[in-house]
């Protein structure tokens, strides 16, 4: 995400920095790429005018213009400035002191809501609540067994009723019906449409004041840009939002909807949605999204990823592995697993500061499978002792993992390498094993 957006604010910076001295011109030359870049990014024109302006305010003060490193004081202005843009700080969603907590998604059709339903009842259930999935699209059957299936994956309970066909009335009762079970968070999944009308405004109205939410959140789909934009700002015209969820972040290279829409509409963004998977949905973080946007990474999300993932006995185990030097194949696969389980390697790569810059990076993460594959086709002897993998066992591990002798011959080198950056960590004092684990 933001890719675009980035590779141009780190040429229009690089050429910033590279000056010892700042004049007010180069400033001026330096906004005016600044605005063309997030107008190329879809970002709506009033945001794009107010932002540079208040860049502008500060970048041409004396104690910048005159300080040691101009560059780094206007890179320091326009992270500060997009934090403000994003808005400041993670905005949770509120729980009602008399549960249950009523949370109403509402979105045009196709922009991801029940998935998202879901995956908001997941992160839920995580923290140690009992929530409740409501079906309440009656006007595309479909999205009532896609909710059903998502919540037998999650292990969250789903009301519905093929039955009734007045959403009004099944929103009302599902609240009944989780305050008999005990359940403190009621997820509405409730109907879209391709584009607005005056039908579903008035369902949504009813629903709205039929159960009184305590949350109602816009879902939007970040690729669409200024169209997400403009709907949010009528729904919330119309209907009233206390949040926004953005979905498909991970497709939208361009960024104008997260941009844009916080200006615009007054309201935060909570959660973004940044792949298909039901544990894809993130917690908004505005100064680390302002981070990964200035090509700066997100370490503190990546730490996160990695500590959801990697268990501490796990990880002391691991530490006497190396220390018995006795680090095997099947350990190796063992980490590839975690690795896996962290998310999709592209997002990963974009949390580590630089590593945007490396070109031809290879981060296809099917090569994870592949190497999987090659170690799940060695015997238990080759797992132990790579020494024994003769030319012979090479071609009959390939032929086994559906793959070619050099594919097999890169993994071995690969795990020697390792082996080998494994006894250097060995070999210094005080060894600890690194949260993050190196591979």
């Amino acid at each position: 995400m933001f890719e675009s957006l980035t590779e141009k604010l780190e040429s229009i910076f690089k050429k910033l920095k590279g000056k010892g001295l700042l004049k007010e011109e180069d400033i001026e030359v330096a906004l005016k790429e600044i605005r063309l870049a997030l107008l190329e990014a879809d970002v709506n024109f009033k945001v794009v005018k107010d932002f540079v302006q208040k860049i502008k305010e500060k970048a041409i003060g004396k104690e910048v213009l005159e300080s040691l490193s101009p560059g780094q004081q206007v890179i320091k202005i326009v992270n500060e400035e997009l934090c403000q843009l994003l808005g400041k700080t993670n905005s949770r969603i509120p729980l009602s002191p008399n549960p249950p907590t009523i949370i109403m998604m509402v979105g045009l059709h196709g922009s991801g809501k029940t998935t998202t339903s879901a995956k908001l009842a997941r992160l839920f259930k995580k923290e140690g609540r009992r929530p409740m999935l409501v079906a309440a699209d009656l006007q595309r059957p479909a999205a009532i067994d896609q909710l059903i299936a998502l919540g037998s994956q999650i292990d969250v309970p789903v009301y519905f009723s093929k039955d009734t066909k007045d959403p009004v009335t099944l929103c009302y009762d599902s609240v009944k019906k989780a305050k008999l079970d005990a359940r403190d968070i009621v997820i509405l999944d409730t109907a879209g449409r391709l584009h607005i009308d005056e039908s579903l405004m008035a369902e949504l109205k009813n629903i709205k004041e039929s159960v009184s939410p305590k949350e109602i959140i816009f879902v939007a789909d970040a690729m669409t840009g200024q169209d997400a934009v403009n709907i949010a700002r009528n729904f919330g015209e119309q209907i009233g939002i206390d949040g926004i969820i953005l979905t498909k972040m991970d497709g939208d290279a361009r960024g104008g909807a997260a941009l844009s829409i916080i200006s615009v509409t007054g309201k935060p963004i909570k959660f973004i949605g940044t792949g298909e998977k039901i544990e894809m949905l993130e917690p908004f973080y505005p100064e680390r999204i302002a981070s990964r946007i200035l090509g700066m990474g997100d370490v503190l999300s990546l730490i996160e990823q990695a500590q959801k993932t990697f268990d501490h006995k796990e990880a002391e185990k691991l530490q006497k592995t190396i220390m018995d030097d006795s680090f095997t194949f099947d350990d190796l696969r063992e980490q590839l697993q975690k690795m896996r389980n962290m998310g999709p390697l592209e997002n990963l790569i974009n949390m580590i500061p630089g590593m945007n810059k490396i070109k031809n990076l290879d981060i296809d993460g099917r090569e994870l499978i592949k190497v999987e594959a090659i170690i799940s086709s060695m015997t238990k002897k080759e797992k132990r002792d790579h020494n024994v993998i003769n030319g012979n066992r090479r071609r009959r591990i390939a032929l086994g993992s559906g793959t070619t002798v050099p594919d097999v011959n890169r993994v071995i080198k690969q795990y020697i390498e390792i082996k080998k950056m494994l006894k250097m960590f060995k070999g210094k004092k005080g060894f600890k094993l690194p949260k993050v684990l190196p591979f």
